[in-house]
């Protein structure tokens, strides 16, 4: 099981949670004014459980961002590198198959 899957039930199982509690609290012998409060308590209690998933997730694709930029960056250097390196190699093919200045290439 990944750690998605994981996190994925726990959700779940919060939202199992909080269910029964509504439930709990709706058939609870308290007057009305305290059983509002407490079904106000539970949509805040899940309100904030959402916003700080939603924050979670943001953190999380900005770091998947930064990562490919990273990675996008490295690959970019390692073909730049490439090129230089290809390129030199031409270089020194072509410099050493030439005549050099003072060689004499007919015979005499």
């Amino acid at each position: 099981m990944g750690r998605d899957d994981d996190s994925n039930g726990f959700a779940w199982f919060l939202a199992g949670l909080g269910l029964g509690a509504v439930i709990g609290v709706l058939y609870a012998p308290k007057s009305g004014t305290e059983t509002r409060q407490d079904i106000m308590n539970a949509a805040d209690e899940g309100r904030e459980f959402v916003t700080s998933r939603a924050r979670q997730a943001r953190e999380q694709a900005s770091q998947w961002v930064d990562r490919g930029k990273d990675i996008l960056t490295q690959q970019r250097e390692n073909v730049a590198s490439a090129v230089r390196a290809g390129k030199e190699a031409y270089r020194q093919a072509t410099t050493e198959g030439a005549p050099g200045p003072g060689s004499t290439t007919g015979g005499m």
